[in-house]
Formats: C-alpha cells, sequence, structure tokens
C-alpha cells in the first residue's frame, strides 16, 4: 500500500481500477512484461515478451505495485 516514505513510482499514475481498499486490481499473469513496462515507465531488467507470472513467480512478489517497487530499487 502507499507510504509517503517510501513513495510508488512516478509511473503509478494509472488509470486502472482500484478494489475496495485503494490498491489496484490485481494484473493477469498471461500480460506481457512489456505492456507493463510501458504502462508505468520502468524496465523490469528483463524480456518484454516474458509473461508477467515469471518475474512475479522468480521475486516472491504478487502486486504490480511491489514489482514496480523492486524494480525501481533494483535499477531495474
Amino acid at each position: 500500500m502507499y507510504d509517503k516514505h517510501h513513495p510508488l513510482p512516478s509511473g503509478m499514475n494509472t488509470d486502472r481500477t482500484r478494489d475496495d481498499d485503494g490498491r489496484l486490481r490485481q494484473k493477469r499473469g498471461d500480460t506481457l512484461v512489456g505492456n507493463i513496462e510501458r504502462e508505468y515507465d520502468i524496465d523490469f531488467g528483463v524480456r518484454s515478451d516474458m509473461r508477467l507470472d515469471t518475474p512475479r513467480e522468480q521475486t516472491g512478489l504478487s502486486s504490480i505495485e511491489d514489482l514496480l517497487r523492486h524494480a525501481g530499487n533494483h535499477g531495474g
């Protein structure tokens, strides 16, 4: 969840829908990483034709927010 001490990457401004608690809805695992990289202007450091469920499994992170923070913190 958003924390003023650990803001989300600037690319988190999106038109995606949110759940009742304010979190972005879970993206499908078959979404291509390249689509997420373009939408949020971030580089995950992996092939753009990789499915989103692969970096989720590799990092143990499931939410887009967490994956974006991870990519931003690791220069990906």
